[in-house]
């Protein structure tokens, strides 16, 4: 019974900022569970190639959408060539993100914009393109990828928290009001995964600030361990479950 829940054949689905690290991971578990995955970063380039070809391996349809989501009217474009490619995005999975670490008294009014524009706004704006079809069809998933930074936040990264902060409230909004039309509307944070951003350097933390940062289970997390999330989220078997915030965090938002 689980398994036909999980089963995503015939589903479309479009995983932004998905060329690497948790993005990837979710393209290749949606894909490996029979959906369709568009594959999407800023350029479009070979990384993301790379990705649909792996995609294309598991025996589903694959293809690479390139948009710059910082760019003016990038969720129309996004959107236009998501139906091109592919008539109709069932699962939609915002993950791409713009984290710029700075301390609090030294962030710019242009590294706050850029933040919430990609992080927030863009968020924003995907759903209110893919959110209708979904909602006409009867079917729908919309993901969005948060941070464990919501519950406790670096404090080098106060604009970065607060648009996932953001984010999140916008689910609960959202997921209210799409639950009569089968859309679900989640927001899964992870803590720290082991991905190239996590190699990102940031501003030296207090110590008495870094001790409460601690992960309880004692190491950081691998991308596959959000990618089983967002399947079981994105599929049949999280049908029930709406406007959540799930942590896979290995403890650290407690």
């Amino acid at each position: 019974m689980i398994k036909e829940l999980l089963n995503l054949t015939g589903k479309n689905a479009l995983v932004t900022g998905s060329s690497q690290g948790i993005g990837q991971a979710i393209a290749l578990a949606l894909a490996e569970f029979g959906a369709n995955v568009l594959i999407h970063n800023r350029k479009g380039d070979a990384e993301a190639k790379d990705v649909a070809k792996q995609v294309r391996k598991k025996g589903v349809r694959s293809q690479v959408v390139g948009v710059d989501l910082l760019q003016k009217g990038a969720a129309d474009k996004l959107y236009k060539k998501a139906i091109d490619a592919f008539e109709s995005v069932d699962i939609l999975v915002t993950n791409a993100s713009v984290q710029l670490p700075v301390d609090w008294d030294d962030t710019t009014s242009e590294e706050f914009d850029r933040q919430v524009n990609a992080n927030w706004k863009s968020t924003l704006l995907l759903m209110q393109r893919f959110a209708p079809d979904m909602a006409e069809r009867g079917w729908g998933r919309i993901l969005t990828i948060g941070s464990v930074q919501e519950e406790k936040p670096h404090p080098a990264m106060i604009v970065y928290a607060g648009t996932k902060a953001a984010v999140a409230n916008t689910v609960r909004n959202l997921a209210l009001q799409l639950a009569d039309k089968n859309v679900t509307v989640n927001n899964l944070s992870p803590g720290v995964i082991n991905t190239p951003r996590i190699d990102e350097p940031t501003p030296p933390v207090p110590k008495r600030i870094s001790d409460r940062m601690n992960i309880p289970v004692g190491s950081a997390g691998q991308p596959e361990d959000v990618a089983s999330m967002a399947l079981l989220l994105c599929s049949d078997a999280g049908r029930y479950v709406t406007g959540q915030t799930i942590f896979v965090d290995g403890g650290m938002s407690l």
